[in-house]
């Protein structure tokens, strides 16, 4: 199978058992951008230490919904660790916003934070640090040495099901499932025939 002209935006990646990197192991990643350049996405099962609530207010926004305060901020990836995406549904008219897939955009802006912070901000998303990169051909290069798993969910309700809605301790499973592979039957050593 070639992967040169797949696009895997939208596209969930699964991290398999032999991808032991620090940054990736276990990692379930939503692809927001993948064209000749390269790919883009965030890690959406990583959370961090940090609260949303402790973001606010390290920039200076009054965070007015306090059921959004105790949730944690996600670690993206290691790339613009210091920068904050946001992964939401219902793309809105955002300043810097990238449409991925029906109607979810990443959008890094700070005007959605704001309009978070007083209550008019998008109902679901979440908000990383960082992002995950790949230069070109690198992700088809790292799917073909079965680094990865990659998945497309059928329809829009299941990929918002797995990304605002599943627990992110459950999202690898949730991915999994889509695949309908138990991930206790994944081995870390590949094989090809």
């Amino acid at each position: 199978m070639t992967l040169e002209n797949t696009n895997f935006t939208g596209h969930l990646l699964i991290a398999m058992p032999n991808l032991t990197d620090p940054y990736f192991a276990k990692s379930v990643t939503f692809i927001c951008a993948h064209n000749q350049e390269g790919a883009m996405g965030i890690v959406v099962n990583r959370p961090t230490d940090m609260t949303y609530g402790a973001l606010f207010e390290k920039i200076n926004f009054n965070l007015q919904n306090q059921a959004l305060a105790a949730r944690p901020v996600l670690y993206g990836g290691p790339v613009q660790p210091e920068r904050g995406f946001v992964l939401h549904q219902h793309i809105g008219d955002w300043d810097s916003s990238i449409t991925v897939a029906d109607d979810i955009a990443l959008t890094t802006s700070k005007d959605i934070l704001n309009a978070v912070a007083e209550g008019n901000g998008p109902e679901k998303l979440l908000l990383s640090l960082g992002y995950a990169g790949w230069t070109a051909g690198q992700l088809e290069q790292e799917i073909s040495q079965n680094a990865w798993l990659s998945v497309k969910p059928k329809d829009k309700e299941t990929l918002h099901k797995v990304l605002f809605d599943t627990p992110h301790e459950d999202q690898l499973n949730a991915a999994m499932s889509l695949l309908g592979i138990d991930p206790s039957m994944l081995s870390d050593i590949a094989g090809h025939a």
